[in-house]
C-alpha cells in the first residue's frame, strides 16, 4: 500500500512537471510563430529595358521585431523569396503565363563575427551586415534583376506582377525537435501588378 502511494505521488509529480514543460514549449512556439508580424509589402516596382533585356527594380518592406532577432540569433535561417511573373492578357480566355521566376535569398546570423549574412541560394554570393536592419534593408532593394528578354514577347498586352515572401528555413538541431510542428511559419505579400511597357 505504501509503495503504491509513493508511486502515485511520483507519477503525479512527473505528470505535473511534464504538463509545465508542455505549456512552456507551447508559449515559446506561439511567440515564435508571431515573429513575422508586421509590415510585409512591395512598395514600389518597375522595369527598364537595356539591350532587349527587361530589368526589374523593386522596393520591399520586411517586418523587423525582437522575435525575429531572437529567432535568428538562436540559429534559425530565414528565407526571402521575390516572385515575378509576366502574363500575356487574353480577351476571351485566361491570361497566358510567359515568365514565372523566384529570386531566393537566405538570412542567417554568424555568432563568431556577430554579423548578419545574406546569401543568394543560386549564385552562392553572400554579403554580411552589422545589424539586422541593414540586412533587411539590403534584402528589400532589388536592382536590375533580369526577368525577361524581348524575343519572349510576340505582340499584345502584358502585365507584370511581383510579390515578396519570407519563411523559416533551416533550424538548428536543438530547435528541430521542439518545433517540428511549425512548418507553416511563412508569410507572403499581396501581388503588386502593372502593365509591362512594350
Amino acid at each position: 500500500m505504501l509503495r503504491t502511494d509513493l508511486t502515485r505521488n511520483g507519477s503525479s509529480r512527473g505528470g505535473r512537471f511534464a504538463a509545465v514543460c508542455v505549456l512552456l514549449l507551447a508559449a515559446w512556439s506561439l511567440s515564435f510563430a508571431d515573429a513575422l508580424d508586421g509590415i510585409l509589402e512591395v512598395r514600389q516596382a518597375y522595369v527598364n529595358i537595356d539591350k532587349g533585356v527587361f530589368l526589374l527594380h523593386a522596393r520591399v518592406a520586411y517586418p523587423v521585431s525582437e522575435a525575429i532577432r531572437s529567432a535568428i540569433k538562436d540559429g534559425v535561417t530565414l528565407t526571402f523569396d521575390l516572385d515575378a511573373r509576366v502574363d500575356r492578357e487574353r480577351r476571351f480566355w485566361f491570361n497566358a503565363n510567359i515568365v514565372d521566376l523566384t529570386l531566393r535569398r537566405e538570412l542567417t546570423y554568424h555568432a563568431v563575427s556577430d554579423r548578419y549574412v545574406v546569401r543568394d541560394t543560386r549564385s552562392r554570393d553572400q554579403v554580411s551586415f552589422p545589424t539586422l536592419e541593414e540586412a533587411l534593408d539590403y534584402l528589400g532593394k532589388i536592382n536590375a534583376w533580369p526577368i525577361l528578354v524581348e524575343p519572349q514577347l510576340d505582340g499584345g498586352s502584358y502585365t507584370i506582377s511581383v510579390r515578396a515572401g519570407m519563411r523559416r528555413g533551416h533550424l538548428p538541431a536543438s530547435l528541430r525537435a521542439i518545433l517540428f510542428w511549425t512548418d507553416d511559419w511563412a508569410r507572403v505579400s499581396e501581388w503588386y501588378t502593372w502593365s509591362l511597357p512594350v
